[in-house]
């Protein structure tokens, strides 16, 4: 378990499957409101994030269980593969889905939160007169905290995890290997993601600043909670 990164290994994935279902949930409440209100319901949230670091530690455990053997007093993790093409075909899959999808949903979703968000701001712009400018300009910082917010998410991730799958594609699909300390950058770069993402919505999105705000204790904020949603 340790030897061969399994304790880690595991939450890294399922990290990663925990932040593309945050996206998604993001997305259905924003572009699909009356539909997320009625069918969206607690126990899917939870079902989902039971599922996301379940499926980490099921992936690890499953390649590390069947491509590992002890030989010498040494243990040699993830080597011993039934073919190279299974781990040609692993090495294929992994990059694409846990690099390739999950930046394809961070792109696809935020740019349909984006749209939905201009299309509000201009039919806000288009049935307002000059009482309502401030409606108008608060509409605007939010569309530009989206822009922001997804710039932000999907490049940081393109680029932190950019080196640790291309050593998984390179490490399964040619074989090419890297010292002990290359492995541990590039796992080091995935996980400066990983921890730096929540601080991206806490410090760059409106909605999840404020709700942040009203749970700390000494603060007191006079904007209700039906704002927060609407927003």
């Amino acid at each position: 378990m340790f030897l061969t990164g399994g304790n880690w290994w595991g939450c890294y994935i399922g990290s990663l499957i925990n932040l593309s279902a945050i996206t998604v949930e993001r997305y259905l409440r924003i572009v699909h409101p009356i539909c997320a209100k009625k069918k969206l319901r607690k126990w899917m949230i939870f079902f989902v994030t039971v599922f996301a670091w379940v499926a980490g530690i099921v992936v690890s455990a499953a390649v590390n269980s069947s491509t590992t053997e002890v030989v010498n007093g040494i243990c040699l993790a993830r080597v011993y593969w039934k073919s190279q093409a299974a781990r040609i075909m692993f090495g294929i899959w992994y990059v694409l889905s846990f690099y390739v999808f999950i930046l394809l949903n961070f792109i696809l979703c935020y740019w349909r939160i984006l749209v939905i968000i201009r299309r509000q701001a201009h039919i806000m712009a288009a049935h307002s007169d000059a009482g309502q400018n401030t409606v108008q300009t608060q509409l605007k910082q939010i569309e530009i905290n989206i822009i922001k917010t997804m710039l932000l998410v999907s490049v940081l991730f393109a680029v932190t995890l950019a080196p640790a799958n291309m050593y998984a594609f390179l490490n399964n699909v040619t074989n090419v290997g890297l010292s002990k300390n290359a492995v541990y950058a590039v796992i080091l770069s995935g996980y400066v993601y990983i921890v730096v993402n929540p601080f991206i919505y806490a410090t760059k999105f409106d909605p999840v600043r404020l709700v942040l705000k009203r749970l700390t204790p000494c603060n007191k904020m006079a904007q209700p909670l039906e704002s927060i949603e609407m927003i």
